[in-house]
């Protein structure tokens, strides 16, 4: 297969009043958690914050681990297989209350917030984020693994 391997995905979670911070693909319109791949030797709450600075220009406090999934999903040009590491976003900017609007340094991508009420219509990848996001967001660190994974 070509250009096979895993991708390592750190993301992370920011809710404030009832709302989640959402980065969505402008061109096709789904959206996913903040965040992006990790590099080789690179911690993943390191390349969370390093994530948040270069898409949004914020600097940022990364909490604790809150749950792993694995995904393998297809598009048209491959087979992904990514690992996302999602960990609580403490602080989004120099404020202790995140900014009402989200800037983006790049322009493929848009933050947002999204009621937690109205994510079951939101088109939130992957699914198994969605699902603990609409499940309460459980505490307690664990492994979830997606539905394509029977290979």
């Amino acid at each position: 297969m070509t250009n096979a391997h895993t991708e390592i995905i750190a993301r992370g979670v920011l809710i404030h009043r009832s709302r989640v911070l959402v980065c969505r693909n402008v061109k096709h319109g789904y959206c996913y958690l903040p965040g992006g791949h990790v590099e080789f030797a690179e911690r993943a709450s390191v390349a969370l914050a390093r994530e948040i600075n270069e898409e949004l220009g914020l600097t940022s406090r990364i909490g604790e681990f809150l749950f792993g999934t694995e995904e393998v999903f297809e598009t048209a040009r491959r087979t992904h297989h990514e690992v996302n590491l999602v960990f609580h976003v403490e602080q989004l900017g120099p404020e202790l209350e995140p900014p009402a609007t989200v800037p983006s340094a790049e322009p493929t991508i848009a933050f947002e917030w999204i009621e937690l009420a109205a994510l079951h219509e939101t088109d939130l990848r992957p699914a198994s984020i969605k699902a603990w996001l609409l499940a309460g967001g459980d505490d307690a660190a664990r492994w979830i693994t997606g539905s394509a994974l029977s290979r």
